[in-house]
């Protein structure tokens, strides 16, 4: 069955470019994103795997880890590095999970129970569903799901966007609109009555609508 938000994300240990891991423990108190990918050596995992190492800083700067997973053993991992580095710029500085028994992958819904066998003998479009992305939040709950058609490179400047609003929402009983941004305007949470938006806000918010009432972010 598959996972969706609420849910806690399954607990598991795995050997990885960077160890063996147990996930939870590895989140620790920080927010955490885990990309699933079909196979090593596929070419739009390639750019996303390269791309991700970049921007590395902005997730550390969220207190956001990144993990990925290919059914592939960690020694093609370790190859496959090589070419993203060469091939994009800047090779994986964060860890790949060896999922080579499809047991994470079953556990998070993305390949049916009765896969097993050899992962290097599968093809990447018998994995096609391994294109997920999970955040996670301290709490081990699973906090936004994103699945990815093969052809289709992610937009991790889009999760960055959400782990902004997921950060600020958690702290703070506001919701934000389309498209936001950081520092933009929020919407004060239905959960907020109008006699207790007045006494948090009494500089005054802006009611288009009865149900929408829009403010300043929180600073903090």
């Amino acid at each position: 069955m598959a996972l969706t938000i609420g849910d806690t994300a399954p607990n598991f240990k795995a050997q990885t470019t960077e160890g063996e891991i147990d996930f939870h423990e590895w989140i620790g108190d920080s927010w955490a994103v885990l990309f699933s990918h079909p196979r090593d050596f596929t070419p739009v995992c390639t750019t996303e795997l390269g791309y991700m190492a970049s921007i590395k800083p902005d997730f550390d700067r969220r207190d956001t880890k990144i993990i990925a997973i290919s059914v592939d053993p960690v020694d093609n991992h370790g190859r496959w590095a090589e070419d993203i580095e060469s091939s994009q710029g800047t090779a994986p500085n964060y860890p790949i999970i060896a999922d080579t028994d499809h047991a994470i992958a079953k556990a998070y819904g993305m390949l049916p129970p009765e896969v097993e066998g050899d992962p290097t003998a599968r093809t990447p479009a018998q994995n096609a569903t391994l294109r997920n992305v999970f955040v996670v939040g301290p709490d081990k709950k699973i906090r936004l799901v994103l699945i990815y058609p093969m052809t289709t490179g992610r937009n991790f400047d889009e999760v960055l966007r959400v782990i902004d609003s997921l950060q600020l929402t958690a702290k703070h009983a506001v919701a934000t609109p389309a498209q936001w941004r950081q520092g933009e305007k929020v919407i004060i949470a239905g959960s907020v009555s109008d006699d207790a938006a007045k006494e948090k806000y009494p500089e005054g918010f802006e009611q288009p609508l009865p149900y929408l009432r829009i403010v300043d972010a929180p600073k903090s």
